[in-house]
C-alpha cells in the first residue's frame, strides 16, 4: 500500500490550496480515507474523510465550510481543497487509508488510530 500526498505549499491567510493523495498497492474502492494534519507541539487530528465506495464525506468543525474532500476514482486519488486558510490551519498534512464499511468510516473517519496505512505528509504554512 502507497499513498502519496502532494500540494502543499506557503499562502497567505485567506488563500487556497488543494491537497491529493494518490493511493496504490491495494483495491481503491470501499475504503475509508482520510486527511489528517499536526502541527508543531500537537497532537494529530483529523480533518475530513470519505468513503471511497460512495455514501459520505465526514469534516472536524473547525474547517466545515472551508474544505471539501472529494475523489477521483479513475486515478485512484482523494483531494482536499482547502479554502479561506487560516493561520491556525498550518501544519503537516497526511491522508491515510482504512477497509472498512461506510457506517464505521461515519463513526471513526476522523480517529486517527483505525488507520493502518499512512503517507508521509505534505507541509502546509498560512501566514
Amino acid at each position: 500500500v502507497q499513498l502519496v500526498e502532494s500540494g502543499g505549499g506557503s499562502v497567505q491567510a485567506g488563500g487556497s490550496l488543494r491537497l491529493s493523495c494518490a493511493a496504490s498497492g491495494y483495491t481503491y474502492s470501499n475504503n475509508c480515507m482520510g486527511w489528517f494534519r499536526q502541527a508543531p507541539g500537537k497532537e494529530r487530528e483529523g480533518v475530513a474523510a470519505i468513503y471511497t465506495g460512495g455514501g459520505g464525506t465526514y469534516y472536524t468543525d473547525s474547517v466545515k465550510g472551508r474544505f471539501a474532500i472529494s475523489q477521483d476514482n479513475a486515478k485512484n486519488t482523494v483531494y482536499l481543497q482547502m479554502n479561506s486558510l487560516k493561520p491556525e490551519d498550518t501544519a503537516m498534512y497526511y491522508c491515510a487509508v482504512m477497509h472498512v464499511d461506510v457506517s464505521y468510516c461515519r463513526e471513526f473517519g476522523l480517529h486517527e488510530s483505525p488507520y493502518g496505512y499512512w503517507g508521509q505528509g505534505t507541509q502546509v504554512t498560512v501566514s
